[in-house]
């Protein structure tokens, strides 16, 4: 995947910088160790790196304490690199555990973009009062499940066509525009900054501008609006307690062996 931090970054950076866009990178902390340059070039052009796991980890396959060692070390990746800790998190594959939200709000986090419970911005609340501001993103708008083929980590899926690929990015894109929603898109950059994939993101671009209308931002600018007006009592988002449910169901049957 070397190809994302050497060839993609700077294609992507390219094109941002062509519409004079700012967008948020979701990174894990080795690759900022590991492709340092690749991220201060992110950086230079005014975009918002945020957390991403240290090694991609799936934190829910972990001990608190070890889900908490994961975050500090990608928490001093970027503090180290950048000069101030990260204020952003998505969770690596999108495996939230019962004590992220908790670990977040303890280190001083201001947005996580992990799950996807509301078409608009949403507040999680945690322990006691504790809230913090969820960015929702869907699968629909992520490049793996149209692009991503690794006979090694065992996805064999057909490749999609950019062309099909943008069908299904801007059908979403067009119903929140239509209808007043949040869209965010999840490129990774091995993925997505492919010549071609690439080339049909800056059409995708173009017919966002051309709606008009549209605030493209890095998550931490979004994050800022959403707390200003819920501090000015402009709007009242819904909230979702995190864990849902205090306990497991009961589970009536189990399958046979």
């Amino acid at each position: 995947m070397r190809y994302g931090a050497t060839v993609a970054v700077p294609r992507i950076v390219s094109i941002m910088q062509h519409f004079d866009i700012r967008q948020t990178f979701f990174t894990p902390g080795w690759c900022i160790e590991a492709y340092p340059d690749a991220v201060r070039r992110i950086l230079e052009a005014g975009h918002e790196i945020a957390h991403h796991g240290y090694l991609h980890e799936r934190v829910n396959q972990f001990s608190k304490e070890d889900e908490r060692s994961i975050l500090l070390r990608g928490m001093e990746a970027i503090d180290k690199l950048t000069g101030s800790p990260p204020v952003g998190y998505r969770c690596p594959s999108g495996a939230f555990s019962e004590h992220t939200l908790d670990l977040l709000l303890e280190n001083g986090f201001r947005y996580d973009s992990s799950l996807g419970g509301y078409d608009i911005p949403y507040l999680l609340r945690g322990a006691g009062t504790r809230r913090l501001i969820e960015l929702p993103y869907d699968h629909s708008s992520d490049d793996w499940p149209q692009y991503v083929h690794l006979e090694e980590a065992g996805l064999t899926m057909p490749i999609q066509s950019p062309a099909r690929a943008m069908e299904v990015f801007q059908a979403d894109f067009d119903a929140a525009w239509q209808y007043g929603g949040f869209w965010t898109a999840v490129w990774h950059p091995f993925v997505s900054g492919r010549p071609a994939r690439a080339e049909a993101i800056v059409g995708l671009i173009k017919h966002m501008k051309e709606k008009g209308n549209v605030w493209f931002a890095p998550l931490y600018e979004i994050a800022e609006h959403i707390e200003g007006l819920v501090s000015r009592g402009e709007w009242v988002p819904p909230i979702e307690s995190i864990p849902s449910w205090p306990k497991m169901p009961f589970q009536i049957a189990h399958p046979s062996r």
